[in-house]
């Protein structure tokens, strides 16, 4: 039986603003929701890269190599570093130019400190067999978290007239990318 402590720490986790959760957003306020839904699978993927891993080697890859934690982190830095700077400066008024692609979303996902939580805290041993049933649960709850902020997205731009509104809302959503880049920055030279 799923313990409801898992449930409400994966969703407090989940629904924290974050990079992934800034991205579903934007691609809900550009895309609307049957975008948001071509971008689920690329977030599914993301987490199941970054967690399956970890979860199988656990806290001995950390132990056994302790410089993979800080190349972890320094590469999610500027990877969410570098999203900022695209969307930033992405406010063409060309669709292309605006579109959230399955790549960025894939490896924002792959790079994003939560994953951690979610592999060495939250889930249980991937020997046990309570493993599947949480992962699943797990994957259920994202779903439905990035459905939740691509529904905000979209809920940005109701009764909107011109672009100006998601203009705003992408650079916004660049500043915050940009300050999760920096704290992240700042956590490292602090350890």
């Amino acid at each position: 039986m799923v313990s409801t402590a898992f449930i409400f720490a994966v969703l407090a986790l989940l629904l924290a603003p974050g990079p992934t959760n800034t991205l579903m957003g934007l691609a809900g306020a550009h895309g609307g929701l049957s975008r948001v839904v071509q971008l689920i699978p690329a977030e599914l993927a993301g987490y199941a890269t970054a967690i399956l891993p970890l979860s199988f080697l656990g806290a001995q890859l950390f132990q056994n190599m302790p410089g993979f934690e800080l190349v972890l982190k320094v590469a999610a830095a500027i990877w969410i570093a570098v999203l900022a700077i695209k969307l930033w400066t992405s406010l063409a008024p060309s669709d292309e130019a605006k579109e959230i692609s399955a790549r960025q979303v894939y490896i924002t996902t792959c790079l994003n400190p939560k994953a951690l939580v979610f592999s060495l805290v939250l889930l249980p041993s991937v020997q046990t067999a309570d493993f599947l049933p949480y992962f699943a649960l797990f994957a259920a709850m994202v779903i439905g978290v990035a459905l939740v902020w691509g529904g905000l997205g979209v809920m940005t731009q109701v009764s909107a007239t011109g672009t100006r509104r998601l203009m705003i809302i992408q650079r916004v959503a660049s500043a915050w990318l940009m300050f999760v880049s920096l704290s992240l920055v700042v956590n490292i030279i602090q350890a």
